[in-house]
């Protein structure tokens, strides 16, 4: 006996639950970018500040909020009652897809802004005036790299809420 069906209020409000961790979530890191360019832009103890409070709000709230948004996913197709199913393109495309962001963000973005935020403070503490520190071109180069994968992960979050809302087969 199923516990609950599509469009009642058992289903509802785990889906009400699942966009809202899901906008709750994805927001916070969706932006991602700007919070990076704006602590390279400020630079020192400021910029510093911004990418290490960005990395916290990534690292220790949004990606578990983010987690709960896939399990709910799965929850709410088997309280479907079989209206849909891990079969139909539109799911197993967002599982595959949501599964390659996860190993971007564990194998690149993190990695990277962990060694950023180590770079960021060693040049934090050089002195004003005396020419670029050698840790910014390595520096730059994991900006460059973190804007690249940052646009494709937006990119495939954007592909994910089109495959939920129209649920293309």
């Amino acid at each position: 006996m199923l516990l609950s069906a599509v469009d009642d209020s058992a289903y509802n409000a785990l889906k009400s639950i699942h966009i809202l961790l899901a906008i709750v979530g994805f927001g916070a890191v969706f932006l991602n970018g700007l919070y990076t360019a704006r602590a390279r832009r400020a630079g020192g103890r400021e910029g510093l500040a911004i990418a290490e409070t960005n990395f916290f709000v990534s690292d220790r709230v949004a990606q578990y909020l983010i987690y709960l948004v896939f399990l709910l996913g799965f929850a709410l197709v088997g309280m479907s009652d079989k209206l849909y199913k891990f079969s139909q393109p539109w799911i197993s495309v967002s599982i595959v897809l949501f599964l390659v962001v996860i190993g971007l963000v564990h194998g690149m973005v993190r990695p990277n802004e962990k060694r950023m935020i180590e770079l960021l403070r060693a040049m934090a503490g050089a002195p004003v005036g005396a020419g670029a520190p050698p840790e910014a071109a390595e520096y730059d180069r994991l900006f460059r790299r973190d804007a690249a994968v940052g646009m494709v992960l937006d990119a495939i979050v954007v592909t994910i809420v089109f495959l939920m809302v129209f649920k293309p087969t």
